[in-house]
């Protein structure tokens, strides 16, 4: 089986948010993503911030991963954006098949 993988990333807005779920999957870097604003509260050069951001999950396999980086790298407008990748323990027979063929 392969190893998939969720991704966490933190976006300053929605279009933002969009912008980068849109490159990654029509670059088929992930079968899914899933987006909510939130409150975040953070550590940022010497001080606690406090920001609305727009969380994104997304699906995806773990060799994706440097190629998923340099995306949001290029797209995030963040100086330090947090990408976080979380391997799946078990994925069911058939999302695995789906990961596995939407993300090549």
């Amino acid at each position: 089986m392969t190893d998939f993988c969720e991704l966490v990333l933190t976006c300053a807005d929605q279009k933002e948010a969009d912008k980068i779920v849109t490159a990654l999957l029509e670059k088929r870097l992930i079968a899914c993503a899933r987006q909510t604003p939130v409150s975040s509260r953070y550590w940022w050069k010497g001080k606690i911030e406090s920001d609305n951001e727009v969380l994104i999950l997304m699906e995806s396999q773990e060799h994706l991963f440097d190629k998923i980086e340099a995306e949001v790298v290029k797209l995030h407008s963040y100086e330090t954006p947090g990408l976080y990748m979380k391997p799946m323990k078990r994925v069911s027979k058939k999302a695995a098949q789906w990961l596995e063929e939407e993300t090549k």
